[in-house]
């Protein structure tokens, strides 16, 4: 299985951009490429320390955050790195490197993308 389907599209002008990979989950059944498109995001989201620092970073101040401002979620520094390695390999996560420290962001359109996909469909 590739994670390229789930990772987002870059456009050098204006940054990632990530469309739906797939239906909302309640509109109807997935395909087993959709599935595959979507397993990844999922795994990712389902470990608590990923869980976690996705949340942290989500919310920090200005949509962004360094990884020093991130680390404390009760497991060691490498550890840390492994995890947001994976948010990053999944597409939830890009960065940038400012001097000595690296920080995170989870694009709007991530966020919006993953809403499209959990959201119930409109009732009639």
């Amino acid at each position: 299985m590739s994670n390229a389907q789930a990772m987002p599209q870059l456009d050098t002008e204006t940054g990632p951009v990530v469309a739906p990979c797939c239906p909302p989950l309640a509109e109807r059944p997935f395909t087993a490429e959709e599935a595959e498109t979507a397993a990844p995001m999922f795994k990712a989201l389902g470990d608590p320390v990923r869980l976690r620092l996705f949340s942290a970073i989500a919310s920090h101040e200005g949509g962004e955050a360094c990884v020093c401002d991130i680390s404390d979620v009760g497991v060691s520094q490498p550890t840390v790195s492994h995890h947001l390695k994976k948010l990053k390999e999944t597409g939830l996560l890009t960065s940038q490197r400012r001097g000595t420290w690296v920080y995170y962001r989870v694009e709007p359109s991530v966020l919006a993308a993953m809403g499209q996909l959990i959201a119930s469909p409109a009732t009639a």
